[in-house]
């Protein structure tokens, strides 16, 4: 299973210090993984309850361990895909997620869920990558595997990873699902990939972009590919691992 957790360290930690929860409040937490958001939410909300939802019943099973070792008893976990998952109306004081809301089939539907779940004075609190061109892992893994410019990703198509990260595109979504007053907080943090190259390696071949990438390729163009994303990544080793620039919003918005 891929460490989100550790990857997304530093984002984690603006994150936190964004969410202003409290102790009696509702939480859902879209798109929760292996549940490190909807933790550190219930330790905010020590007498109310937070609600993680994902569609991976793998990661659902480990969030569940994870919050019994925590010994936490104010976390529920549903394992349901969060663009079609319904929540309870007017249940929650604030939605979070963290990189979770990016790959809504149909976004405006799953907004309305979500602000619907929201009580009146409730809140929309995400963290969403900004576009592909901001993000140092996205574009140059993605050049280091399709070096022939031909043959990259069309510019001028947005992957689903990215499809909030244009605040105007954002703010139109959340308009049409009925919440208000969306405001783009910018996240320059780096993200881990690995402790050497060889760990990076691994992380990064569990991407089903890359891996997805490289079964396209016949043996020789793959041995090529392989052997420049290695140096790709040699060149992203520091002392204390090997990184890449990215770029996130955090956005919040009103339920209006």
């Amino acid at each position: 299973m891929i460490d989100y957790d550790l990857e997304l360290q530093h984002h984690n930690l603006a994150l936190r210090r964004a969410y202003a929860i409290g102790r009696t409040d509702q939480v859902l937490d879209i798109g929760c993984g292996t549940g490190q958001t909807t933790r550190e939410a219930a330790q905010l909300a020590t007498a109310g309850a937070v609600l993680g939802v994902d569609h991976s019943s793998e990661m659902i099973e480990r969030a569940k361990l994870l919050t019994r070792e925590a010994q936490l008893d104010n976390v529920e976990y549903v394992c349901a895909d969060a663009g079609r998952y319904e929540p309870p109306r007017e249940r929650f004081d604030v939605a979070i997620s963290r990189f979770g809301t990016m790959f809504f089939a149909d976004p405006v539907a799953a907004f309305s869920n979500l602000r619907s779940a929201l009580r009146p004075d409730g809140r929309l609190l995400m963290m969403v990558w900004q576009s592909r061109d901001r993000n140092e892992w996205a574009t140059s893994i993605e050049r280091a595997l399709t070096p022939d410019a031909a043959a990259a990703t069309d510019a001028s198509a947005v992957p689903p990873a990215f499809s909030l990260g244009d605040p105007n595109v954002a703010s139109r979504i959340l308009d049409a699902a009925g919440f208000t007053a969306p405001v783009f907080d910018e996240v320059h943090a780096p993200v881990f990939y690995g402790r050497d190259v060889e760990a990076a390696f691994d992380f990064v071949s569990g991407f089903s972009t890359v891996s997805g990438r490289l079964a396209g390729l016949d043996a020789s163009e793959r041995a090529n590919a392989v052997a420049r994303l290695r140096q790709l990544l040699t060149e992203h080793q520091r002392a204390d691992g090997v990184w890449f620039d990215s770029r996130a919003w955090i956005v919040t918005a009103q339920r209006g």
